[in-house]
């Protein structure tokens, strides 16, 4: 299971981390959309998870990657590293043997964890997370996966958002910018975070509105979700910054999965789209698996269909005046989404 141009790495991180090339048993974690390697391995009665990392680029440079993996393992948030190997993409961490988290509790302890991870010190390299994927927006429109009404409705109220949203060197914060469930363990006393692939620095409003999508039921579960994150209770401003990133991820994952699920054949989803929070109910709870092409453009289309309902609310009008009157187009603050061409 382990690629062979990668076995002697392997053994040398076995050797160096627990005096041995053996263990006992070795079984692929498969969940998930990483083209990294995983593996629970069990090395004298003991499990640890192994990752290997088969491509190595900008978004995945182990250097960058583990980096971040170590800063949290330190503060207690990932699980505690064994051994890394920058030059190979080789790690080794402790193997968390995962309980169910019930949505109640991940709304409880999310905030607080979010916390924590945005105050650790700035990771290593910044990047504007939701500019690599403007392509993924910016190809969206000619492949046809949506009528063109909907379009025009779309990317109207997505270029206000782009003139809208600053960016904010306070706000601008250590991020995990993956959270999805999978990248969330319980292990029944603690919750621990892992899979930092995805790791820079970004708006910390990223990293809320991506756990938002999975923990908050409806609307009203906001002001306390917020309250807990900056531990006193969140403004108007404060809200509206969160209204307006979480309508930038609906549009993100709806542009991505969509345009992934249909391989740019222009094919459009068939039947009825799920409710939103039941089918990430259904992720969270593990029986969706955004790995199925299918899926990919079920996730994408409930996301579309999200960020049409919200274009449509005055809330999002509302959000959007906040955050104007207090950053005006002629001011001096910079944005943080790229604009649309």
């Amino acid at each position: 299971m382990i690629p062979e141009e990668k076995s002697g790495s392997v053994a040398q991180a076995l050797r160096e981390a627990f005096g041995t090339t053996d263990y006992e048993a070795l079984e692929r974690e498969t969940k998930g959309l990483s083209s990294d390697l995983v593996f629970r391995i069990v090395v004298r009665g003991a499990a640890y998870s192994l990752r290997v990392l088969t491509h190595i680029d900008e978004q995945s440079d182990p250097r960058r990657q583990f980096a971040c993996l170590k800063l949290a393992s330190d503060a207690g948030l990932a699980p505690r590293v064994r051994y890394l190997d920058m030059a190979n993409g080789i790690a080794i961490t402790d193997f968390i043997e995962a309980a169910p988290l019930g949505a109640v509790e991940a709304r409880a302890r999310m905030p607080g964890m979010l916390r924590r991870l945005h105050a650790l010190p700035p990771f290593p390299k910044t990047l504007n997370y939701l500019t690599m994927y403007n392509a993924f927006i910016r190809r969206f429109r000619p492949a046809n996966l949506a009528p063109e009404g909907e379009m025009e409705e779309a990317f109207a109220c997505y270029r206000r958002l782009a003139d809208v949203y600053p960016r904010l060197e306070a706000d601008m914060v250590s991020s995990h910018n993956d959270l999805k469930p999978e990248n969330v363990l319980f292990d029944g006393d603690r919750v621990w975070l892992i899979d930092w692939q995805a790791a820079f620095v970004n708006d910390r409003y990223f990293d809320l509105g991506v756990t938002a999508n999975f923990v908050l039921t409806d609307d009203r579960e906001e002001r306390s979700y917020l309250e807990n994150y900056f531990g006193a209770a969140a403004d108007d401003y404060m809200q509206a910054r969160f209204v307006l990133m979480r309508q930038v991820l609906h549009m993100w994952y709806a542009t991505v999965f969509l345009l992934l699920g249909s391989a740019g054949a222009g094919a459009e989803p068939n039947g009825t789209t799920p409710d939103f929070r039941e089918f990430h109910e259904r992720i969270r709870t593990g029986e969706v698996d955004l790995a199925d092409g299918r899926m990919k453009m079920t996730y994408g289309t409930v996301h579309w269909e999200r960020f049409l309902e919200n274009a449509r609310r005055g809330r999002v009008d509302d959000a959007l005046r906040t955050v104007a009157e207090r950053h005006p187009a002629e001011g001096e603050t910079p944005r943080l989404l790229p604009p649309l061409s």
